[in-house]
């Protein structure tokens, strides 16, 4: 997953709760077989026991789709036979609209931010950042400055699966970027392996997605 897929840490980790939780299953089981002879009705009984824990359809359908690839992945490299989840179905979900700030929401939770402070200049310019680029968290923390091509009004942004995209920029994101850089970003020691990393801590090093999560949360 980490090398051929590219998955993020976060990704494998939740596919590896998703096994653990099928593993403990199977164990609590009172003829419970291990994973490797594992049977469709095992795989059904376990689809039950998950739905009894009423955990949300698409959290039912992730661990679904979780046991699929751990079971084509043991097909692959030859420890099975034959893959027990070929015919199992996972709940249909439906693609719901995400939830979006207003225009007004966003200008309100930016005069909350005190501009004058060094995190303050940072913190308007991750929020304008995020808004006018439609970033997730994620590819915010890992954003470069090498992929920033601010005069022309884009930045090259990678996502999911390293897959990358050219995704235009507001030009008051572009001042707010340029403000932190040239007042804010110059006064950090920055860490050798956050040199081209745009948003930083007060350490020099990269933001954590929680980092991020409470500095929307704090405006």
């Amino acid at each position: 997953m980490r090398l051929e897929r590219s998955f993020s840490k976060h990704t494998i980790d939740a596919y590896l709760r998703d096994i653990m939780l099928l593993l403990r299953f199977l164990q609590q089981e009172a003829n419970g077989p291990p994973y490797e002879q594992v049977k469709l009705n095992d795989l059904k009984a376990f689809v039950r026991f998950i739905n009894e824990l009423e955990l949300a359809a698409t959290t039912q359908a992730r661990i679904i789709s979780g046991i699929k690839a751990f079971y084509r992945f043991l097909m692959l490299d030859g420890l099975i036979n034959l893959d027990p989840t070929e015919l199992l179905e996972a709940p249909k979900t439906k693609r719901a609209l995400p939830e979006v700030l207003s225009i007004k929401e966003i200008d309100k939770m930016m005069a909350a931010i005190d501009r004058s402070t060094p995190e303050g200049a940072r913190n308007v310019a991750i929020i304008e950042t995020l808004y006018s680029c439609g970033l997730r968290v994620s590819e915010l923390t890992q954003l470069k400055i090498s992929n920033l091509f601010l005069e022309t009004g884009f930045i090259r942004v990678v996502g999911k699966g390293n897959k990358e995209r050219i995704v235009p920029i507001g030009s008051e994101a572009i001042k707010l970027i340029q403000i932190y850089q040239k007042h804010v970003r110059t006064t950090f020691s920055v860490k050798e392996k956050a040199q081209d990393i745009l948003f930083l801590n007060r350490r020099g090093a990269a933001l954590s997605r929680v980092m991020i999560f409470n500095i929307v949360r704090a405006a």
